[in-house]
């Protein structure tokens, strides 16, 4: 799954979150440009960038939405149903979400910085705070970008909840879903999803990959996505930089357990 089809998804999020019920959002692209089938009224973001940074302004029906979206999106294409967003409890700065990832990341070199607000007070603000950023531990620069976003409860099978994916995968691609038990850092516990992604097919040992870890705590609808890239760039096919490294920045493993840690426990108090 592209990077451009994790910020289909964090759009689609935003549009839902709406009020009243759009009938028709219109609109296109995020790098695709491909129909999605939705459970409610067509509808169809238009506006993206390169990067997470650039995507700052969607088009919605008679008002604007910024929801700045970056990781957390689901495949463009595919026939999941599209995922509603409650509201954020307080706002959360692009500044603070730059600052947490930068801490996620502790002795790198930080480069094409760039971070998005949420704003729960107005809708056509943008429910997704997002930040990205260019990493190099030494290891070789990555693009890592992570978003922080509310899902309304009950939880169902939408983005970072199930790895139900159309089209098919590329070779060597995988999708993952696990659970964490309830504890003081994870209250009601919570899902994880990991995936890793080719960043064209077929794929070549020079091919960039992207490695997505999503946490969803059951208690809250709290979510919390963290892309990496091996490359220093995000896009489709041959848009995206090749591969400077194997690995990414950070494990799974490593991820998770910042994600649910104390660098990132006010982000999640904040929107859920």
């Amino acid at each position: 799954m592209p990077f451009e089809a994790d910020l289909a998804r964090a759009l689609d999020r935003t549009a839902d979150s709406l009020e009243p019920d759009l009938t028709a959002l219109l609109g296109g692209a995020v790098e695709r440009g491909r129909s999605r089938r939705r459970r409610r009224s067509a509808r169809v973001v238009a506006g993206l960038g390169a990067g997470l940074g650039a995507c700052a302004v969607i088009a919605v029906a008679a008002g604007l939405v910024a929801p700045g979206g970056f990781p957390g999106t689901r495949s463009a294409g595919s026939d999941m149903e599209p995922v509603a967003l409650a509201v954020p409890r307080s706002a959360i700065t692009g500044d603070q979400m730059v600052q947490a990832l930068e801490l996620t990341f502790p002795g790198g070199r930080f480069s094409r910085v760039s971070g998005q607000s949420n704003n729960p007070a107005d809708p056509s603000g943008g429910y997704v705070a997002n930040g990205e950023l260019v990493v190099d531990d030494g290891q070789g620069a990555a693009m890592v970008g992570v978003s922080a976003v509310r899902l309304k409860l009950p939880l169902g099978d939408g983005g970072g909840l199930s790895c139900e994916r159309s089209p098919a995968r590329a070779k060597g691609d995988t999708c993952r879903l696990s659970e964490l038990p309830s504890s003081a850092a994870v209250p009601g516990g919570a899902v994880v999803m990991t995936e890793q992604n080719a960043a064209e097919q077929p794929v070549r040992a020079d091919t960039a990959r992207r490695w997505t870890v999503t946490v969803t705590l059951r208690s809250t609808g709290a979510q919390l996505q963290l892309v990496e890239w091996n490359s220093t760039g995000g896009g489709s096919g041959g848009d995206v930089p090749k591969a400077t490294r194997t690995a990414p920045p950070l494990s799974e493993q490593q991820v998770v357990a910042a994600l649910t840690g104390a660098v990132w426990a006010p982000i999640l108090g904040a929107v859920g």
